[in-house]
């Protein structure tokens, strides 16, 4: 953990309340979020020791009004878009993608993934059974299509969002913040994929998207909506013990690399390692939040430990490997080193005993494990 635990805890609360990323803001937006700056936290209240409260404020959602005002400008966004496309005779329809919906983002003013999907064709999986109901060819390039989208979609933000900044050089999302936006939105062009699961179920969240990348002019499969539903399922299996870690997990990483650490693994990696922690550990009282830390600790102590176990865990929807080379190995290591310091010095500050030692690693899990801490009145 850093020596300047006072300095993550000023990161942790300049993170939630939206006030790391004040160039993104508007006058108005910044007005709003400065209003707020000032308010104290319920994880504040309920402990002064700087290692406890950044560990229990680490775990907490960010406030309900962070989230709405992203998923409103999300919205904002693509009404412009579908009625901009429309004059380009570009039928498209939207949804939203990553920790925001999933509501595991760690930041009040959150970048906001809004899928761009054409709807005039999808692909499908040719070995599904209902392949054969799929009876219409295309006679076009999907690339071609999808450059044309792509780039269409950068002449409607900028033409919609003059004042904005538009950034149009990332492969994957066309980048749009300022202006009159609260908050910056990642607009990725897409278009449906049926996949096997799809076409036997039917279920919303078995639909794929295929992404275009503007880089090589190429298309990739992603589970957005599978993702979340099992992220989302685990967490409510677990009361929220899930998304907790989940959260804990990203903020130790985002203020480690602060301190000039070198975590390479990212947040969607980071939930699905913690999708694989043992269930029925993640449920606990909410009084008793800080064993979380220890089952959190534990899980990515064992991962760390067992290179072979760790490199072969799977993504929760199964489409790839969580860890595959060896430089997020090095990331999981490296966030597991983090939380056994972080561990250590929430024991020291939770066990008079340990105040002045050590504890070793079962102590740590022990004292963690019953550990109370008042809710806030």
């Amino acid at each position: 953990m850093a020596r300047d635990i006072q300095g993550r805890l000023g990161r942790l609360s300049t993170r939630r309340r939206g006030l790391d990323r004040p160039t993104e803001l508007t006058m108005d937006a910044l007005t709003e979020v400065l209003a707020k700056a000032d308010i104290t936290e319920s994880y504040q209240k309920r402990s002064s020791l700087p290692y406890t409260q950044y560990t229990l404020g680490a775990m907490q959602e960010v406030g309900p009004d962070y989230t709405r005002i992203g998923i409103e400008e999300a919205t904002r966004v693509g009404k412009q878009l579908l009625k901009g496309l429309a004059d380009h005779t570009i039928a498209v329809e939207f949804e939203l993608q990553g920790s925001v919906p999933l509501n595991i983002h760690i930041r009040g003013v959150s970048d906001v993934d809004l899928l761009t999907l054409h709807t005039a064709f999808f692909t499908y999986d040719a070995n599904g059974p209902a392949q054969h109901l799929y009876t219409t060819p295309v006679y076009y390039s999907l690339e071609d299509k999808m450059r044309e989208l792509r780039l269409k979609s950068e002449k409607v933000l900028s033409d919609s969002y003059p004042a904005a900044t538009v950034e149009k050089n990332g492969n994957k999302a066309i980048k749009i913040s300022g202006g009159s936006l609260r908050r910056a939105i990642d607009v990725v062009p897409s278009h449906w994929h049926h996949t096997t699961a799809y076409q036997s179920t039917a279920h919303d969240h078995e639909r794929g998207v295929k992404v275009y990348n503007k880089g090589d002019h190429s298309l990739f499969l992603n589970l957005p909506f599978k993702h979340i539903k099992l992220i989302t399922d685990r967490d409510t299996l677990t009361m929220g013990g899930l998304k907790k870690t989940i959260r804990l997990c990203k903020n130790v990483r985002s203020d480690a690399i602060n301190d000039g650490k070198d975590i390479q693994i990212s947040s969607y990696e980071i939930a699905g390692l913690m999708w694989h922690c043992d269930a029925s550990r993640l449920i606990v009282p909410d009084y008793n939040e800080l064993s979380l830390l220890a089952v959190a600790q534990q899980h990515l102590d064992y991962l760390a430990r067992n290179v072979e176990v760790a490199m072969a865990l799977q993504t929760p929807d199964g489409s790839r490997r969580i860890i595959d080379n060896a430089d997020r190995m090095k990331g999981l290591v490296a966030l597991s080193t983090e939380m056994d310091d972080l561990a250590a010095e929430v024991v020291k500050e939770q066990a008079n005993q340990y105040k002045h030692l050590q504890p070793t690693q079962d102590q740590i899990l022990e004292s963690l494990r019953r550990s109370y801490v008042p809710l806030a009145s």
